[in-house]
């Protein structure tokens, strides 16, 4: 199964160049997770302090106990976290439906 994670990140006004540094930072972190298969990160053309985030996963429990319950989650929220005003709400989208 594939999973897509997707958050809208809002990030603090301003706050925008600091936190691509940090996005940079991060990603080895998450990367390093088995289970892991891609990271994109698009900035919004009308409201440029928000972004779009989708991670790629073999299968939900990559993401929701491979990473989430790691010692590498502890530093991706440090380095991340105190940008988003408000927290992102996180989803999780199965593989692509067929339409035809």
């Amino acid at each position: 199964m594939s999973v897509l994670e997707c958050a809208i990140l809002n990030v603090r006004p301003g706050q925008e160049s600091a936190f691509e540094t940090a996005m940079r930072t991060a990603r080895p972190l998450i990367a390093a997770t088995p289970g892991f298969d891609g990271i994109e990160l698009r900035r919004c053309l009308e409201v440029p302090s928000r972004y779009l985030l989708h991670v790629r996963w073999r299968a939900l429990k990559d993401h929701t106990i491979g990473f989430r319950q790691s010692e590498r989650y502890e530093r991706w929220r440090a380095l991340l976290h105190h940008f988003y005003d408000p927290f992102p709400v996180v989803e999780h989208y199965s593989a692509p439906v067929t339409i035809l």
